[in-house]
């Protein structure tokens, strides 16, 4: 028989080792601008086009390559960072792997030109399908110029696979802001077709956070510095009440480089524990400048996990730090032992107590409940007083009228038939319900009684109202009095921007003004006055988190996240007319008994579960 072992050809190892690194342009632009910051470069500028499918371009003004060195960065592990072994356990650099540039030139046409300063000319490397065909000399400023065009042309499966230009153009800008917050003293803008989405002057740490998340942060971010010998942790996070419900503004750097790690973040949440509710998460952007030696980056072609000698120190320091920079800054609870000046102030510190002060305080009722015996939980009743002694809690306090009623309320409830997951329940349809918790609704039947989550009912009733409006009609808006301006991030813009007709077919009419931001006209009839800014924010952030079944639509995304968010919470107070109208409209739903999301709306409790429970 023949060998069946054979070497690949390497225009296809290469392009089955640049699947591992470049998934999406995003990759691609990670790569670029983590060379341009290894060059040492203080400009640095991205221009896009068709969300990175069509060209991808970083300029800077490095220190440039050598004709030589130029050609030899698109052999595979080509690389100027490392040299031996022992490199890889004190790595200072972005990149080492030298898998980069051989990577980008197997699955695009690439063009490099680059100069040196000692140069007097540049050097222009054309390489397409791993090959150079074209090296010349060329006129050039002093630094690098690489670009890439047309992502994936020579693999159209991988491109098939891409996302819209919008969802690939917010993971580009996630790898630019990720870059960019790392280095506040690099100057960084980014261009889409054309356009300019950000212009990053050189600044401090939080002057480059407040450009990227936006000016509302300014006044809310609390610093964090720790200076130990083992580590430093610097940065800065977001007082209480810029926690979100989903995962956002969240950025850990460990020696400038960007990592996820669920366990660091823990060390945060951990910090924040009866600060902020469990279902929040807190804003932090922090720097950890650690020995290279301690930690291992060489885990994924990302770099983006990474191992550390020893984890437990870094949770512990880390959670030391925030809580430090929480009660420093009098963000957490704290006990005041100082003398409250207007409680000095009162008569009855500063005057003297006279005799007559003395007898009238001894005469007194309240004196009296405290000093004698069995009348220390005593409470004199007083004639508009409706307290009542215990025993009358066990009286009858109402008898049943003549017409059936007792306490207002029907003896014999009026009882309709409600189809529900293929059977039917009986539902009275005037009744008393019971609110428990300011999270149930207690509604009895026929045969039991009704335990009924409030805001999972009232979810899976906004989603089909809302699947209703996207898929078949529009529906109504309410118009605001006066239009609402949106200051949003450039990355929650693009988003928004995609968003929009299906959020117009929901309700919202939202515009662009003169000055091309965004401005909310009408908003749908059930957001509260007031409220309209905070829902599309949040709209927004549930939206980039969505984390369900990437098979989703948009449409069904955005109908979900807009139930979820728009849904009564947990804690709210409902009066009997609110819970009836809720309860009535769960089970007019086409699937009343589950949420979207699978999670129960109700649970039906049998007439004799009761009975069991007692041994009847």
């Amino acid at each position: 028989m023949s060998n069946i072992i054979h070497l690949l050809p390497d225009h296809i190892a290469n392009q089955i080792a640049a699947g591992e690194v470049i998934q999406r342009p995003a990759s691609a632009v990670k790569e670029l601008l983590e060379n341009a910051v290894d060059a040492g470069a203080t400009k640095i500028k991205l221009l896009v086009n068709d969300a990175g499918k069509a060209l991808i371009q970083v300029i800077d003004n490095g220190k440039g390559m050598s004709p030589e060195d130029a050609k030899m960065a698109f052999e595979r592990h080509a690389t100027s960072k490392i040299s031996h072994i022992d490199d890889l356990f004190k790595i200072k650099t972005m990149g080492f792997r030298g898998e980069a540039l051989a990577s980008i030139a197997a699955v695009a046409q690439v063009e490099l030109k680059t100069k040196r300063a000692a140069d007097e000319l540049g050097i222009l490397v054309e390489v397409a399908h791993s090959k150079i065909i074209k090296d010349e000399a060329c006129v050039a400023p002093e630094g690098t110029s690489i670009s890439m065009k047309n992502l994936f042309f020579n693999v159209p499966a991988r491109r098939n696979f891409l996302k819209s230009n919008a969802a690939e153009m917010r993971h580009i800008m996630d790898e630019f802001i990720r870059v960019a917050m790392a280095y506040p003293e690099i100057f960084f803008s980014l261009n889409s077709n054309g356009q300019e989405v950000y212009h990053l002057e050189s600044g401090s740490h939080k002057q480059r956070i407040v450009q990227i998340l936006g000016n509302s942060y300014n006044a809310k971010l609390v610093n964090v510095l720790e200076e130990t010998d083992y580590m430093n942790i610097s940065g800065f996070i977001g007082k209480p009440e810029t926690a979100r419900k989903t995962r956002g503004d969240q950025y850990f750097f460990v020696n400038n480089r960007f990592i996820k790690s669920a366990y660091l973040n823990h060390a945060v949440n951990a910090a924040f524990e009866g600060m902020i509710a469990k279902d929040s998460f807190p804003s932090y952007v922090l720097y950890i400048d650690l020995d290279p030696t301690q930690i291992d980056i060489n885990v994924h072609p990302t770099k983006q996990e990474i191992k550390f000698e020893d984890e437990k120190i870094i949770y512990a320091f880390v959670q030391a730090a925030v809580k430090h920079a929480l009660a420093q800054f009098s963000i957490a609870p704290s006990l005041d032992f100082s003398l409250n000046a207007d409680i000095q102030g009162l008569d009855a510190v500063s005057k003297p107590f006279t005799r007559n002060d003395q007898e009238a305080a001894v005469s007194s009722s309240l004196y009296k409940t405290f000093s004698q015996k069995h009348q220390a939980h005593f409470i004199e009743p007083t004639p508009k007083s409706e307290l009542k002694s215990w025993k009358d809690f066990f009286k009858p306090s109402e008898q049943t009228d003549s017409s059936g009623t007792i306490g207002g309320y029907s003896s014999e409830p009026v009882v309709e038939e409600a189809y529900t997951g293929g059977k039917l329940l009986n539902i009275p349809s005037i009744q008393h319900y019971l609110q428990l918790q300011n999270t149930y609704i207690i509604a009895t039947t026929q045969t039991g009684f009704l335990l009924v989550h409030q805001q999972f009912a009232h979810e899976r009733v906004l989603y089909e109202q809302y699947s209703l409006a996207v898929h078949s009609k529009q529906a109504p808006t309410q118009k605001s009095l006066f239009p609402i301006p949106l200051e949003l991030a450039a990355s929650d813009s693009v988003l928004l921007q995609e968003l929009l007709p299906d959020l117009q077919l929901i309700g919202y009419q939202i515009e662009k003004d003169e000055q091309h931001q965004f401005v909310i006209q009408g908003t749908p009839a059930d957001i509260i006055v007031g409220n309209e800014k905070h829902a599309i924010e949040m709209l927004i952030e549930q939206f980039k988190h969505f984390n369900s079944d990437i098979n989703f639509s948009k449409k069904e995304k955005l109908v979900r996240c807009m139930a979820k968010q728009q849904s009564i919470k947990t804690g709210l107070t409902l009066d009997q007319k609110e819970m009836a109208v809720l309860v009535t409209n769960l089970f007019e739903c086409n699937t009343p008994n589950i949420t979207p999301t699978g999670k129960p709306t109700y649970i039906e409790y049998k007439g004799n579960y009761l009975e069991q429970l007692f041994e009847r």
